[in-house]
């Protein structure tokens, strides 16, 4: 954390202190257009890894994982993720310098609301395009799809731009399981598209959403293991804060060693990215599974630790809970990314003999999980 780091986010906690994620949850955008625009307007933070020449500050994906992890902290909906990061750098990687200057000033200033239509496997595109540009497929989850301005598609290989208002193009919001952040249905029938550029590499983007994932993943853990130890020093049982009991005590210590490990894991791959190492991949795919069992793990405990107050729906606790069980899914369960490591990493064995077990993408690699019934 550098100095204007820190001056960042304590600039945006300042901001999302007059804020409230209960106000806005419930209303048909899910979040709040007033606190986006003065975000972007105020802050930038949707520009922050935009060039300058696009209206951006020229930043690096380091200044805006900041963002994303104090927006996880408070688990404030938003378009940051969709918009802010993954739908800024697939127009810039994809290297149309048109669409760029076309559609990024607008995105940095927080008046047009661009989203990325994508399952994040690049290996996978539920997407077909025909020579005459005209798109047919469905992507299951997409986020901030209802409040979009513009669709981001990839199919072949290649970015195209799809109006959500043209023919042929159907959006359906599901119930979600976490109410923090939307997601959307996209279903395209011979919709028509604008083709933006070949030079989009996918599994470099799936790196990219799995490291600003894993950001929000680390601010939404620090706050509910912060919650949880705030509560057992004042929660009372048998005459004394429960906070005494060495039983828990132990298991926030389990908790603060997860997050910690969490915080390093979404760190290194941050930087790998940035730097453009060879181990980017890996240190994304490690961040994934990492971030996402760990916010799993310690939001368990926050709801075990509260006992009761817990389950209402006035409580915080059951949206930690909620974020975490959502967020492990998306851009790929961490079983998928575990597949990928070991695929990179175990070397396939010389000779006729079988190469060594490959995890499937159910496989769920874990450590001991968080004791119940205590």
């Amino acid at each position: 954390m550098t100095a204007e780091r820190r001056a960042l986010r304590d600039a945006l906690r300042d901001l999302l202190s007059g804020s409230s994620t209960r106000a806005v949850i419930d209303t048909p955008a899910g979040w709040d257009p007033a606190l986006w625009a003065r975000m972007c307007k105020e802050i930038g933070v949707a520009g922050l890894a935009v060039p300058e020449a696009y209206g951006g500050a020229g930043a690096t994906l380091r200044e805006s994982l900041v963002v994303l992890e104090e927006l996880g902290r408070t688990l404030t909906p938003g378009p940051m993720l969709g918009c802010g990061v993954l739908a800024t750098q697939a127009l810039l990687r994809a290297g149309d310098a048109e669409a760029c200057a076309r559609l990024l000033p607008g995105i940095c200033a927080g008046e047009r609301l661009v989203t990325l239509a994508w399952n994040g496997n690049p290996d996978d595109l539920p997407c077909t395009a025909t020579a005459a540009g005209r798109l047919t497929g469905e992507v299951a989850s997409v986020l901030d799809l209802a409040s979009a301005d513009t669709l981001l598609v990839p199919a072949h290989g290649t970015l195209y731009e799809v109006d959500p208002k043209a023919p042929g193009v159907t959006r359906h919001a599901p119930t979600p399981l976490d109410p923090t952040r939307r997601l959307g249905a996209l279903r395209l029938a011979d919709a028509p598209a604008r083709r933006l550029g070949d030079g989009l590499a996918l599994a470099g983007l799936r790196d990219l959403a799995c490291v600003a994932l894993s950001a929000e993943q680390v601010g939404a853990a620090s706050q509910a293991l912060a919650a949880t130890v705030a509560y057992v020093q004042v929660r009372e049982q048998f005459g004394r804060a429960i906070g005494t009991f060495q039983a828990l005590q132990h298991r926030l210590a389990e908790g603060h060693v997860r997050l910690e490990a969490a915080r390093s894991a979404s760190t290194a791959a941050a930087e790998a990215l940035v730097s453009g190492t060879a181990d980017a991949p890996a240190l994304a795919a490690v961040a994934k599974v990492t971030c996402s069992e760990a916010l799993e793990a310690i939001a368990a405990e926050m709801v075990q630790m509260h006992g009761g107050i817990a389950i209402t729906w006035e409580h915080d606790a059951h949206l930690y809970l909620r974020r975490a069980w959502a967020s492990a899914q998306l851009f790929g369960a961490p079983g998928r990314h575990v597949a990928r490591l070991a695929d990179s990493l175990l070397p396939a064995v010389s000779g006729s003999g079988p190469r060594p077990a490959r995890a499937s993408a159910s496989t769920r690699v874990r450590r001991p999980g968080p004791r119940r019934g205590r």
